[in-house]
């Protein structure tokens, strides 16, 4: 029996981040193809080497380690994460793959790895976010005429890369109605926040500059009584820069399984984003889990929030 064919994933999110668009996806692509899912590096002394973990069948994470200090796949990172996928290539009989990037920043190793299909998941405007890398739009350029078929995570992210492609889809994240909607039910709430009052009023995602912390700091300073929650790592800001209060509850990265219990506990669900160039073209998943919950949500007026979700 021949083995399902292979589709190598380059992607600047770690498979134990946030459980989000990549982690979907290709949970579910692994049921037809043996998915190889390719982080960024992490520097490690010594000889470059490629960590393998295999969470479910069909499904390997490959974690690089490099003696190179660059970030993500810098040019500098090239050469070894070269070696490094040549070798896995061999090891797994790798052949003919499609190749599916998050990044634009890996498009030299996936042209490196003569794909029979070109894929670029655009699920964000990286080049909008802190810290991204100098050249990214252009290698985005580049990648946007090596590309067979392109998604967009959103409506506004296709209206952006329509024009620039001539297959791009839009290709909006979905929602696991089945894993939210516990939270309507009978369940054990997160006991972290068991004895907080109501009303609580609650946010899970990423804490990073796409947050408008002076907006989260008036609600709780305005209206002591509410309690603020929010789930979530703190990345790429100063944790010092985070707003403080006794009705503000800081409850740090928590596994996609457990957030059905917070959210079982949460009179409001809350999508406080700033409006600034990096949530210009932001579609986030966690509107329709908030809805499977069957959560009361309140947004800032994100495009793509607004325009698809404000008459409901």
């Amino acid at each position: 029996m021949s083995s399902p064919p292979a589709l190598i994933v380059l992607s600047h999110l770690r498979w134990d981040f946030v459980f989000q668009r990549p982690q979907h996806l290709m949970t579910r692509l692994a049921r037809d193809y043996r998915v190889y899912f390719v982080e960024e590096p992490l520097r490690s002394d010594g000889a470059p080497r490629i960590e393998l973990h295999r969470p479910a069948p069909n499904l390997t994470i490959c974690r690089p380690h490099t003696p190179v200090a660059s970030p993500g796949f810098h040019d500098d990172q090239l050469p070894a994460m070269e070696m490094l996928l040549e070798g896995l290539v061999e090891q797994e009989s790798v052949s003919d793959p499609i190749v599916w990037l998050y990044t634009p920043m890996a498009l030299p190793l996936a042209q490196k790895l003569n794909p029979r299909a070109l894929v670029y998941d655009c699920m964000d405007e990286l080049s909008a976010f802190l810290n991204a890398p100098r050249q990214l739009l252009q290698r985005e350029s580049a990648l946007l005429r090596a590309a067979d078929l392109v998604f967009t995570g959103g409506p506004s992210l296709y209206e952006a890369k329509r024009n620039r492609h001539p297959d791009v889809h839009c290709f909006p994240s979905s929602v696991d109605v089945a894993h939210f909607e516990r939270a309507a039910g009978p369940v054990d709430e997160a006991p972290e926040q068991a004895a907080l009052p109501h009303p609580r009023l609650g946010f899970y995602g990423v804490i990073d500059e796409r947050l408008d912390l002076s907006l989260i700091d008036a609600i709780a300073t305005a209206h002591r009584d509410w309690q603020i929650v929010l789930v979530g790592p703190v990345v790429k800001i100063d944790p010092a820069s985070l707003p403080q209060g006794p009705n503000l509850h800081y409850y740090g990265q928590q596994s996609y399984e457990r957030l059905p219990d917070f959210l079982a506990g949460w009179d409001v669900c809350l999508l406080p984003f700033a409006l600034n160039d990096a949530t210009r073209f932001i579609s986030p998943t966690k509107t329709l889990e908030y809805m499977a919950a069957g959560k009361p949500v309140v947004s800032t007026p994100i495009r793509d929030v607004a325009e698809p979700y404000s008459h409901l």
